[in-house]
């Protein structure tokens, strides 16, 4: 790199002014004083000057957030997990725009606020709009034996975001404006985007990390199940196939065939590594505690016993899943109970949230996203779902509006747990809306389980609309123009994410596979289930892992709140329930992952702090895009002529 091209990227410009410290502190006073000093001192100068809302960064942000959905919508169909895209789509926009400016390509770099807006498009193409596909979407394939149509599916998925998205209007101003709130995830990405404006080399050094790992990851993919695409013959060579022929060897015949029909068995896939170095060594160590004690010891005595009969990964996962679904849920529902002093905050600020009583200074009210925005965005879609919902399985159009009216309550509540602690309790809101239609329409599985999905679908949209707004309020970002952005990304997330979803997940064959083991789809079958027949008519192994498996969930609960100087010892819940729903192995490269990164972080912290996150997503949008091509690869033809009926 030439010194005029690191003064040109790097020095302030008219549109680019001296990045100072984000104001993490907040400001005092009452909410005028607190708004108009957020304004004076963070919006002026940044968001009254630098562009944000331009062409090049919605379209920049949808294509950036098409592709990620991708990524996961195939890790979500691998393990039913889920990461935010924003920072992998900054570091990505930064780089990419930085090269077509050196290449003359580009006239103007991408400002620091413009790349904030193009953060939110892709935030929504590839993280709001694809979440309960993997989920709710996938459960009802398991119950039906068959998806819903494209059409259907398109609607669902596109006025579940449009709900969620406008549902977080009138929260933004009171959590973020006035209150403050964290946000932990939004200052991430802001303080991302101002390093990669202030520091340009540092910016590029991140993003060659991630292509370089993704590069990686993409060839590992292929070597471990593309081989046999290029040549038949090549099978035998893929790092699946000698993984295979070495345990063979090491085990003898008898005794893999045991062992594989058990899924107690190791297989390489990098996503898992890469994810289990951002998920942290305590969840994975409880990941891998659980998964051993379910596959290796439970398994295998119930079938000695004669209890549970089959044998492979979608027989026996029929299973297993309930105690660990039992441990999900009740947690998440402890959790949601203990955090009432959080509930109680979002249900005392709700008024104020609609209060025309908070006398705003004109210029901070024109800036603001309007409240008829919210209005029309609400109205539009409950009508839209209540049509939807009546013509996908007959549900009647007033719990339609009792699914919605209880959306807004509990995604407040979801939206402000995630502002206090990142972390969005989705599952434990979908399973409210579950028990509560479980008891207002028994025995219907699918009211049950859709009604759900409006209520964890919203909350997703809602909580990740606030996160990116966070990241705008911090770098003086004009919020209107922040959400039009974000609003915008539900377009091609939901033409992409469900697409691909009705590519991937043609029929009910496709889930429980190796391939597919879809645990997050598998969980809230079973609570669908279990909501329609009662846990009487399940056979008594099943039962007693319901027991069992939610009383652990709520012990696990219990212990940090009883020895709090002890908490990061205590396993996580949700953590130990998950390793019942998905592979044995899994759970081995989540901990050779969060091992990795912390002896990484311990040796060299600064190189950790720079380097962890961009590589690990890097290794997970490279294994994971690699992923769905193959899958494309082997069978686009018959997958084109699904779609288009021919």
């Amino acid at each position: 790199m030439s010194d005029n091209n690191k003064t040109t990227s790097t020095s302030p410009t008219p549109l680019q002014p001296d990045l100072d410290a984000l104001p993490l502190a907040g400001f005092q006073g009452t909410p005028e004083e607190i708004e108009r000093q957020w304004f004076e001192k963070v919006y002026k100068g940044r968001g009254d000057t630098m562009p944000q809302l331009t062409v090049r960064a919605v379209l920049v942000g949808s294509v950036l957030g098409g592709i990620l959905s991708l990524t996961n919508l195939y890790i979500g169909l691998k393990a039913g997990w889920g990461f935010g895209v924003a920072i992998t789509a900054c570091i990505l926009s930064y780089a990419f725009w930085s090269l077509l400016y050196k290449l003359r390509i580009a006239k103007t770099p991408m400002t620091m606020l413009e790349n904030n807006c193009m953060q939110s498009t892709a935030s929504a193409a590839g993280y709001s709009t694809g979440g309960t596909l993997v989920s709710a979407f996938a459960a009802f394939i398991l119950l039906n034996g068959t998806p819903m149509s494209l059409p259907l599916t398109l609607g669902w998925v596109f006025f579940m975001a449009v709900l969620g998205v406008t549902m977080a209007v009138p929260m933004k101003r009171q959590m973020i404006n006035i209150e403050q709130l964290k946000f932990p995830s939004g200052i991430a990405a802001a303080e991302t985007l101002r390093a990669l404006h202030s520091h340009g080399a540092k910016g590029i050094r991140a993003a060659k990390a991630l292509g370089i790992a993704g590069l990686l990851a993409a060839l590992d993919k292929f070597w471990a199940e593309g081989l046999h695409l290029v040549n038949h013959s090549w099978a035998k060579l893929t790092s699946a196939a000698l993984i295979t022929d070495a345990q063979k060897y090491i085990l003898g015949d008898n005794l893999y065939k045991l062992w594989n029909g058990r899924t107690v068995m190791f297989a390489w896939d990098a996503i898992f590594i890469a994810a289990g170095a951002i998920t942290g060594l305590r969840v994975c160590i409880t990941m891998f505690i659980s998964g051993t004690l379910c596959w290796a010891v439970f398994v295998p005595v119930m079938q000695n016993a004669g209890l549970i009969t089959g044998s492979g990964f979608r027989d026996i996962v029929q299973w297993t899943l309930w105690g660990g679904t039992a441990c999900m849920v009740t947690s998440g529902l402890l959790s949601f109970i203990l955090q009432w002093q959080s509930a109680l905050r979002a249900f005392r600020s709700l008024g104020k949230m609609f209060s025309s009583g908070q006398k705003s200074i004109d210029e901070v009210e024109a800036i603001e996203t309007p409240m008829a925005w919210f209005a029309i965005g609400q109205g539009v879609s409950l009508i839209a779902l209540a049509w939807l919902a009546h013509a996908s399985f007959g549900m009647p159009w007033w719990q339609s509006v009792l699914a919605v009216l209880l959306s807004f309550l509990l995604a407040l509540v979801a939206c402000r747990v995630t502002g206090e602690t990142d972390t969005t309790p989705i599952g434990a809101m979908g399973k409210v809306t579950q028990l509560t239609f479980g008891a207002i329409n028994p025995g219907n599985v699918n009211v049950n389980l859709m009604a759900a999905n409006i209520t964890a679908g919203a909350a997703t949209s809602a909580a990740d609309l606030l996160t990116d707004l966070k990241s705008g309020y911090l770098l003086g970002a004009n919020p209107r123009k922040q959400f039009l952005a974000q609003f915008a990304g539900i377009f091609i997330g939901t033409l992409v994410t469900v697409y691909s979803f009705k590519l991937l997940v043609p029929n009910a064959a496709a889930l429980g596979s190796d391939q597919f083991p879809a645990p997050a789809a598998q969980t809230w079958a079973a609570v669908a289930k279990a909501m329609s027949k009662g846990i009487g008519a399940l056979e008594s192994v099943k039962v007693w892992s319901i027991v069992i498996g939610g009383a652990l969930g709520i012990v696990l609960s219990v212990l940090p709140i009883v020895f709090p100087k002890r908490k990061n010892l205590v396993p996580s819940a949700a953590a130990f329930g998950l390793a019942w729903v998905f592979h044995w192995h899994y759970s081995i490269l989540f901990l050779m992952g969060a091992v990795i990164a912390e002896v990484f972080q311990k040796k060299s912290p600064k190189l950790s702090e720079e380097f962890t996150f961009p590589v690990a997503s890097g290794i997970i949008a490279g294994g994971s895009l690699m992923g769905v091509a193959l899958v494309f690869w082997e069978n686009g033809i018959e997958m084109v002529k699904r779609i288009f009926g021919s």
